[in-house]
């Protein structure tokens, strides 16, 4: 497995520049490889993610319906606690949610703001492949998801129901902090044996947060972007942030000039780092994973604890992410 992890983050600038090839002509596409089906996803609950999309592309050879089912895995697990069904509510008491989808050549979809549907990332494709749009929010969404069959569901289980009525009563009006407890948003990007990419993006947001509160998971560029001239990036943290900085647009440009993911990731979170902010440091956590379109992956984190899962066809690996600051 250490050989595999080698090759995985490794097989970029160093190993192109041995070979006597160049990397990546400036404004042209990067060299023709040979493709390996791969997906990659935050948070080491990406792993039953990861695995599902596996299974669906092995089952009908198609990359966007792979990510999506494998994101709504998260979005049924009772347990989890900031996607889908159990996740925590804003501070009205309502659980809303947001993702996006994106396939390789641009096609994109994503909801915002979403409530009381279990599968924002099925509504997003809907809106990609239905719609003229890119973006619904709000009771617009709400309305396009229930026109289009999608059933009406109460996503707060038992124990966030009491969280919140505890919350509410101590009038702990102060952030949660941002760790994985509190936003272990998933994002899924993969790559098929073609070369066609694509990614989901998909949360309930920041625990307590304030009714209408979008954060980057549903916005194109910034908790998601994939272009498989170059390759894919997802995010996790304090989506502000990461807003802030067009996070992943940013980590795929970088791709594009010739970084490694590692190093493209890297440099997001240290622009993130390097913000005059109004975010306490102290308890900001940002993160970034991504895919180059040769097949090599990377993540980097601002803070200590950040983890990801890498799929392909010799089974799945939990790595532990390099970072900037314990």
């Amino acid at each position: 497995m250490n050989s595999r992890r080698r090759f995985l983050k490794n097989s970029g600038l160093g190993t192109m520049a041995a070979l006597g090839l160049p990397y990546l002509s400036p404004g042209g596409p990067m060299p023709q490889q040979k493709k390996a089906r791969r997906f990659v996803s935050t948070w080491s609950h990406g792993k039953v993610a990861n695995e599902m999309a596996m299974a669906v592309l092995n089952e009908k050879s198609e990359l966007l319906s792979s990510v999506e089912e494998g994101v709504r895995i998260v979005e049924s697990d009772p347990d989890g606690r900031s996607v889908g069904l159990g996740g925590l509510p804003d501070n009205s008491g309502r659980v809303t949610l947001d993702a996006c989808i994106m396939r390789g050549n641009g096609a994109s979809g994503s909801v915002g703001a979403l409530h009381n549907i279990e599968h924002p990332i099925s509504v997003a494709r809907a809106v990609m492949e239905k719609t003229q749009h890119v973006m619904l929010v709000g009771d617009g969404a709400r309305k396009f998801a229930l026109d289009q069959g999608f059933p009406n569901k109460d996503l707060l289980v038992p124990e966030t129901r009491r969280d919140y009525e505890n919350w509410k009563k101590e009038e702990e009006l102060k952030l949660p902090p941002i760790n994985h407890e509190n936003h272990d948003t998933i994002g899924l990007i993969g790559m098929d044996e073609n070369g066609k990419m694509a990614g989901a993006c998909t949360t309930s947001g920041w625990a307590y947060k304030m009714p209408g509160r979008l954060g980057d998971s549903p916005i194109i560029g910034a908790g998601l972007f994939v272009d498989e001239e170059a390759g894919a990036a997802t995010a996790s943290g304090l989506g502000e942030s990461i807003i802030q900085i067009a996070g992943c647009h940013l980590v795929v440009e970088l791709m594009r000039q010739g970084m490694s993911p590692d190093d493209a990731c890297k440099e997001a979170v240290t622009r993130i780092s390097r913000k005059h902010s109004k975010w306490n440091k102290e308890s900001l956590q940002a993160c970034f994973i991504a895919l180059r379109r040769d097949g090599s992956v990377g993540g980097y984190s601002l803070k200590k604890g950040f983890q990801y899962v890498v799929t392909d066809d010799e089974g799945s690996e939990i790595l532990d992410a390099p970072y900037l600051t314990k």
